[in-house]
């Protein structure tokens, strides 16, 4: 494995952010995205699954939602999911590593990407995650 990896290489696909605290009713508050003004908070979707928009225009069929959830290790993870609409109704896609859906991210939008990854490492920064590389 190579050092360095940054947002684009194909490693960093493999990178996933390992919340030291699931998201609750209680501490959703704290993971708002750009200071909550233009994409909102977390919002409970199912039982224990969070989601908040980290890319949603009105002028662009790409979307992408920040996701979190637990694994099965019983781990909280930040992971992505596109937005989809099907026979006209909303769905998430599939959730991705953290690193594959900023990578996607990336390739559709790269300034938001970059500030997407601020927030994340931030997140790391403060102590309440850790970034680890994940096996397919």
């Amino acid at each position: 494995m190579k050092d360095n990896i940054q947002m684009g290489d194909a490693e960093f696909a493999q990178m996933m952010l390992v919340l030291k605290e699931p998201v609750t009713q209680a501490n959703h508050k704290e993971f708002k995205f750009l200071d909550g003004t233009e994409t909102g908070e977390m919002q409970e979707i199912a039982p224990d699954i969070w989601a908040m928009p980290a890319y949603m225009q009105e002028d662009d069929d790409f979307t992408m939602f920040f996701l979190t959830t637990q694994i099965e290790s019983g781990e909280t993870v930040m992971a992505f999911a596109t937005g989809e609409t099907a026979d006209g109704d909303f769905r998430l896609s599939q959730p991705m590593v953290t690193g594959a859906g900023l990578n996607l991210l990336n390739d559709q939008q790269p300034n938001r990407a970059k500030r997407v990854l601020k927030f994340l490492n931030d997140i790391s920064k403060a102590d309440q995650g850790d970034w680890r590389m994940v096996n397919d």
